[in-house]
Formats: structure tokens, sequence, C-alpha cells
């Protein structure tokens, strides 16, 4: 992975420690990033189920955004289906599939609304089972009792978000014939001088922007496989961060086909952002078809889409740099387990880095209770004129 562009921040001591002593004082979610991380689960536990070729996924949030982001980032590896069933939705494709073989469910809290109302319209008696959730009384392990399906905990110190590296990830990485071993790049990172650097100026830099009034993340995301990796990183960002009216909200936006719709703005708009760049190299090379090019665009000849959309990659940050806007590229150089999971670790570092910079709590959502404590009020009480 190659960081290009990081603002390079000389005042940044005080990250530099806070990096050191989050090394000595480590968040207990972090024993998920290590290769010694010791599984819920066995190989011999899950070996039965790896036959399956048509899988659903059923979650919410950061219960199924990280499964999510490795099957969409490596899928081109992957030669199984899986479906994913991450919102209420009564129009969705996936009523119609009949062929689904396996269910996996997914809750932490194992009372999930939107988890336990998919499970419940959408599961059938002739498909298996697998429910990964906390280790306690909920509808999820009663669920597993009448389904007779195989339930694996998921540990009470590791919140969604932060999950993609435990079971809650690595168990469907599994099922895909995937190697779990390779995203585990935690170890490997922290003694990497070039990561470390990069990680301690870009948190630097972040700060520096929100004191200067810049509340807005974007990422130019110029890798389609890429998509749900960054809605990992939204939820991850945001919710770990948004507490005492601070935070980063992020946003998404797919390149080259922005530069279409938004790109005015971020260059001309209200300089109250800062970008990430985003490109993975490893893509299947398609070429122009010379024979069809007229000679006023002879400069296409022999070129291929992806050098068409790493140069207009380039041309942007060039404009960027010439207009002083703020903003990182990110380099991907080879798609596969290993810089997946190096991203996933870059992003965790960076985002509790952040919290503690800002003196929040990256681990609890306090708020997003609420939501749940009215939302069963109000099934329980009925919809009426007065709280519709």
């Amino acid at each position: 992975m190659i960081f290009k562009n990081f603002l390079n921040i000389k005042n940044n001591k005080r990250i530099k420690k806070d990096f050191l002593n989050l090394l000595k004082d480590q968040p207990p979610v972090f024993e998920t990033l290590k290769s010694t991380y010791k599984y819920s689960y066995s190989n011999k536990a899950i070996s039965k189920y790896k036959k399956f070729t048509n899988i659903r996924v059923i979650g919410m949030g950061g219960s199924i955004l990280g499964t999510e982001a490795i099957y969409n980032f490596l899928k081109k590896k992957i030669k199984k289906k899986l479906t994913f069933v991450n919102n209420l939705n009564s129009n969705a494709d996936y009523f119609k599939d009949k062929n689904i073989n396996l269910n996996l469910i997914i809750s932490k809290s194992g009372n999930t609304l939107e988890t336990i109302t998919n499970a419940n319209v959408l599961i059938k008696n002739r498909e298996r089972n697998i429910i990964i959730t906390e280790d306690k009384d909920s509808y999820l392990t009663h669920l597993a009792t009448k389904l007779k399906a195989e339930i694996f905990e998921h540990k009470n110190y590791v919140g969604g978000r932060y999950s993609v590296l435990s079971e809650v990830g690595m168990l469907p990485a599994e099922l895909m014939n995937l190697n779990e071993s390779k995203f585990k790049q935690f170890n490997n990172l922290i003694k990497n001088k070039v990561f470390v650097k990069n990680l301690v100026n870009n948190v630097a830099a972040t700060l520096n922007l929100i004191k200067g009034g810049k509340h807005t993340s974007i990422i130019l995301n110029y890798d389609e496989q890429s998509e749900n990796l960054f809605k990992w990183y939204q939820q991850l960002i945001a919710e770990s961060l948004g507490k005492k009216s601070k935070g980063l909200l992020p946003i998404v936006s797919s390149m080259p086909k922005d530069n279409h719709s938004l790109m005015q703005l971020y260059l001309d708009g209200p300089k109250k952002s800062f970008y990430t760049f985003f490109d993975v190299s490893d893509n299947k090379v398609i070429k122009i078809n010379n024979g069809n090019i007229l000679s006023s665009h002879k400069y296409l000849r022999n070129q291929s889409i992806e050098r068409i959309k790493q140069s207009q990659m380039l041309a942007t940050e060039k404009v960027f740099k010439s207009k002083k806007i703020p903003f990182r590229s990110f380099r991907v150089l080879k798609r596969n387990e290993k810089s997946l999971g190096e991203l996933f670790c870059f992003f965790i570092l960076e985002t509790v880095l952040l919290g503690r910079a800002l003196n929040v709590n990256p681990f609890d959502q306090p708020s997003v209770e609420l939501i749940k404590k009215e939302t069963k009020k109000i099934l329980t009480q009925g919809i009426t004129k007065n709280n519709f």
C-alpha cells in the first residue's frame, strides 16, 4: 500500500505519545487484530459448513458491514454467492431467492430489532443456520435452540464496528475459503516505521483540520469493489467520534462518476471539507478498441480503462493541489487479504487515536440507544395520531 500527499505535521509529538501509550495500554478489542486471537469457533466446528455455496448473512451495522467489505473487495477470489440482508425492505430481491442453503445471523446483543425481524421472515426450516451473538439470554439464543442452530460467541468486549477481524468477519471469510491469518497484520504494522509515521502524521493533520473548522471527510473512491469498505469506514468514524458535539461526517463519492455531479462543489464550494483519494491498481486490464477511435482523440489509442481512470485521479489530485484543498491518497497495489487487513488496521488505529485526542470514548454509541427505546415504546403502544 502506498500513502501519498499526507500532510506533514511537524508538531505531532502528542500523537506519537498517544500512539505509544495506546500500544502499552491496548483496548481489549485490539486482541481481535492479532494473529494470536482465540476465536469462539474451531476449524473443525465450521468445516462442515464450507460446502455451502449460497449463503445469506443477516445483520445490521458492524455485524455485517465488515463481511460485506470483505466479499466486495475480494469478490474475484470467492466462488460462492453471499446475499446480505442489512435493512428493512419489503421489496428486496432477497425475498425471491429460493436457493439459500445456509443462514448466518449476527447480532452482538442478540436483540437487534431489524435482525430478528428479517430472521423471522426469511429463515425456512430446510436451511442450516449459524448464529453469532453474546453468551447471554437473548432472542437469538432462544432462536438458536428452536432452529437447532450452531451458535458461536460474540465476545462482549468487541463492539460491532470493531468486530471485522473477530468471529463476526473472520468466520464468514473462512466460509468464503479466504485465508483468515493473512488479514491479521497488526503485529507487523506497529513495527513498520513507514506505516507508523503515516498513521501519526495523518491523525495530527486531521486534528489540525478539525480545529480549523473542517468537519466533513470526503472519500473519493476510484475502486468500485471498495464501496462497502467505505460503508464500513463511515460507521467506524461517525459512530466512534460523533459525541459531545464533536466528530466527522464521512461521505463517500464514487469516482470518476462524481466528476460529473459533485466535483464542482468540491472544488469551488464551501471550504469545510478534506479529502481521501483511494484506488486499487490490481484490476483487470481492458483496452480501448483503436479501430473505433477518431483522429481527434488519438491520445486514447492503446489506452486501457484503468489507465484512463488513474490519469483522471492524478489530474484531480493536481487540481486539488493547485487550489490548496487538503487531501491524502491511498493506492493499494495488490488486492488480497493482506492489503485489506492493513486497511482495516489503519482505519481502526486512526479512529481510536482520534477519539483519544478529541476526548471522546470511541467505543460507545449512547444516543443510538435512545432510538431503540422509543421504537420499542411505539411498537408496544401502537402508532397513533399523536406520535405519527
